[in-house]
């Protein structure tokens, strides 16, 4: 028996980014508002970066959960803006690294406090229990889609 309690579409669309597309907008006007010159998506992929400096394309893809096409465009344009460079992989020439440069690395502190105010202004009177059981349920969602 199925365990939805919504009427059509409701729940789909709240998961498929109602809350995501509005804190993405607010971030986005933070940026914006900050005279950084970065979108989201280019954000995400040094998110990941500076969690772990200097993976492949591949790996970027899986992290972000993008394909290549929209990942080589992003890296692309992060080059453009020198935010990172590409180093062929010393183990496999067919495959790219990606490294932050200084200029990504000074932005980290200021694009994460941003983050952080945004993601506070999103859960400002939400009880604590209630976002764990929140992130519980869309984990529960997301593994038994992988």
């Amino acid at each position: 028996m199925p365990n939805n309690q919504f009427k059509k579409g409701e729940l789909y669309s709240f998961i498929t980014g109602k809350a995501s597309t509005a804190i993405a907008r607010r971030l986005q006007k933070k940026f914006n508002a900050a005279g950084l010159n970065l979108t989201i998506e280019q954000w995400s992929v040094l998110y990941h970066l500076w969690k772990q400096d200097g993976i492949s394309q591949q790996e970027l893809c899986n992290a972000t959960f993008r394909d290549k096409p929209s990942i080589t465009r992003l890296v692309d344009n992060l080059e453009k803006l020198q935010l990172v460079k590409r180093v062929p992989s010393s183990s496999d020439r067919r495959m790219n690294m990606v490294y932050l440069t200084k200029q990504a690395q000074k932005l980290q502190e200021e694009t994460m406090s941003l983050a952080e105010h945004t993601l506070n202004e999103a859960l400002e009177g939400v009880p604590t229990d209630r976002v764990d059981i929140c992130k519980e349920v869309l984990q529960i969602v997301y593994d038994n889609l992988k």
